[in-house]
């Protein structure tokens, strides 16, 4: 545990030093044990060190954006002890949770939101007449996304004292121009020009010919600025811009944020960092360091094994049938490792497109292209997708076009938690009017869907499978809506993706008992024909259907309707989901056992129900 001291506003800015190499120490510590973001974390040490030095978290609102980079904050903030839990199940969250304590100001696990979070706050605090600052921490990727930039323009029309941090690791904005620019940067930021800049200010304006110089003064120096210092957009916006500044000086910018404190209006602080500071593993493979899993802090090299996954099995797929079809082309939204669409981007580039943090414009920049022609393929974290449900309504379904998404992460996620789990997909893709939403269980069936999404589909067409690899089931059902997997005569298990495992492991197990299930798995989520499905139910007279979705609109709400329309008579449906709250982070094992989804939950509740029925006489003989 790290030795924090009680009030960080006291520290010297050498006693700021040495905390700032004790927390990278840590850092790397914890995140080679428990996984998680390392390389945002190790950039925003002496921020964050700066930011309580001269904010109080309890009271001042420190907005995160993404919050991936908000670890040292936790350290900071009462928490260092209990970091070894870190994204465990009951432990600490890996993202800024104000459950968690009251120095968190906001939930937050996606991009580009920080800014119009505190805008909001800011103009809150005015309306009830309150008295703390408001701090949002943006980092540069989040431009690529238009709602940093709607808030952005709200925040620097408002008037509002707020301030906005620009973290600059290099990943989006451009570098200055020569050496000139970087003199010119220092010298505005010297305290000696600060201090006279106040003065200046206060003085010239105090009497009418003043106010005439000042004005006369101010835009010759904003004509130069604007000619040799990046800051003429955010100027525009009506921000105060300060910068650019070296973000690991923790001295000057303890200063700098001092003076930033005290000016009027939104202001907005420039810093520049280095991705992954101090290790030099993260600092040479930023984009690999930026979520690990454990791994041996002396090397870097990761301890886990390495296995398949669907997304790299994804990759490898589209990009064969890229071979095959000029026409296909692949999308991403900031996400081309992860989605595993590297190999593709290497192999087309010309084909391959990646739009930043920005789902929206992905979806109908995709529309465009299909309307052209062309196959676009869009490869998406099912809970970024969210961000484009507007766009899936009115700029493809309308005119079914012929865009193929695919869902990374679907279902749940595990450790990152409640903010990226992809349990709402299945709901809101079933709204889509047109959309067709297949649920591959296996590496052989991804690959058999995939090709028919692409090639034999028409209109919007998802594919959605999880993060992570294959379990037991490693068949391949074809591209029929259902397939009954295993023959069975009491019950009748239902579901979809890898779920199926669990559903013909609990089979099995029943069998034993003297209990034959029949296992339906449903390869489509939106269907043309329910009679698979029907004909078991209608033999069994029970309905089983587990899924890792909420409960709102899930696939097992749609049959039971579907079964009631229909007449058919049952002695009991029972729907086993998520329910209506977001499950926390945890493994995967650990959140399906808390939610009754595992095959051991399974076998234990259909064997009590069946065990019943048996002994009163109802069952279906």
């Amino acid at each position: 545990m790290l030795d924090i001291p009680q009030n960080l506003h006291l520290i010297t800015d050498a006693e700021a030093e040495a905390l700032c190499a004790q927390l990278r120490e840590r850092l790397i510590e914890v995140v080679s044990q428990t996984g998680g973001h390392l390389a945002s974390n190790l950039g925003a040490v002496e921020l964050t060190v700066a930011l309580h030095r001269v904010f109080a978290p309890e009271r001042d609102r420190i907005v995160f954006d993404v919050g991936h980079q908000c670890y040292c904050h936790k350290m900071l903030t009462g928490r260092d002890g209990c970091m070894d839990t870190l994204r465990t199940f009951g432990g600490l969250s890996g993202f800024p949770k104000p459950g968690e304590s009251a120095c968190d100001a906001f939930v937050v696990g996606h991009a580009s939101t920080a800014v119009s979070v505190a805008v909001g706050m800011a103009r809150a605090r005015t309306l009830a007449k309150k008295n703390y600052h408001v701090v949002a921490l943006l980092g540069d990727g989040a431009l690529t996304g238009g709602l940093a930039y709607e808030g952005l323009s709200d925040a620097g029309d408002s008037g509002e004292p707020m301030l906005v941090i620009l973290n600059d690791n290099g990943m989006s904005i451009t570098h200055n121009v020569g050496g000139v620019a970087e003199h010119l940067a220092r010298q505005r930021l010297k305290p000696q020009y600060l201090s006279f800049k106040k003065g200046y200010r206060k003085v010239m304006r105090s009497f009418g010919v003043g106010r005439r110089v000042y004005k006369i003064t101010h835009k010759i120096k904003t004509a130069v600025k604007e000619t040799l210092l990046p800051c003429s957009l955010f100027e525009d916006m009506g921000f105060t811009y300060l910068g650019p500044v070296d973000g690991h000086d923790v001295k000057n910018l303890t200063r700098l944020l001092k003076y930033a404190k005290d000016l009027p209006g939104p202001v907005l602080l420039h810093v520049r960092t280095v991705k992954g500071k101090g290790y030099l593993p993260a600092e040479a493979e930023p984009d690999r360091f930026h979520g690990v899993g454990k791994f041996d802090p002396e090397t870097g090299k990761s301890l886990g094994p390495s296995k398949p996954n669907f997304s790299a099995v994804f990759g490898e797929e589209l990009t064969a049938l890229a071979e095959r079809d000029g026409r296909i082309c692949a999308v991403t939204a900031a996400m081309c490792p992860g989605t595993g669409l590297t190999g593709f981007a290497q192999r087309f580039p010309e084909r391959f497109f990646d739009v930043g943090i920005a789902e929206g414009h992905a979806v109908t920049m995709c529309a465009g292209m299909a309307k052209q022609g062309m196959i676009p393929v869009f490869a998406v974290y099912s809970s970024f997708l969210q961000r484009a449900y507007d766009m899936l309504l009115h700029d493809v379904s309308l005119q079914g076009l012929h865009v193929v998404l695919c869902v990374d992460r679907a279902g749940l996620v595990g450790e990152d938690g409640e903010t990226h789990h992809g349990v709402f997909d299945v709901g809101f893709l079933s709204t889509v009017p047109g959309m067709t939403v297949l649920a591959p269980a296996s590496f052989a069936e991804l690959r058999t869907m995939l090709d028919y999404a692409i090639h034999t589909v028409k209109g919007p067409v998802a594919v959605r499978y999880p993060r992570g690899g294959e379990g037991n089931y490693t068949a391949d059902s074809g591209t029929a809506p259902m397939a009954v997997l295993r023959e069975g005569r009491d019950v009748t298990l239902a579901g979809y993706g890898t779920q199926i495992g669990a559903l013909l492991e609990a089979a099995e197990r029943l069998e034993k008992e003297q209990i034959s299930a029949e296992v339906v798995k449903l390869n489509h989520l939106t269907f043309t024909s329910w009679d698979p499905l029907f004909d078991s139910v209608e033999k069994t007279g029970t309905l089983w259907f587990y899924e890792e979705c909420m409960e709102f609109n899930c696939v097992g709400r749609r049959v039971a309707a579907e079964l009631a329309v229909s007449g058919m008579k049952t002695r009991y449906i029972t729907l086993r989901n998520l329910g209506d709250r977001v499950p926390p982070q945890g493994t995967v094992e650990q959140l399906r056992w808390m939610n009754n989804l595992d095959a051991e939950s399974i076998f234990r509740q259909v064997k009590e129900v069946t065990d019943l029925e048996k002994a009163s006489g109802r069952t279906s003989g």
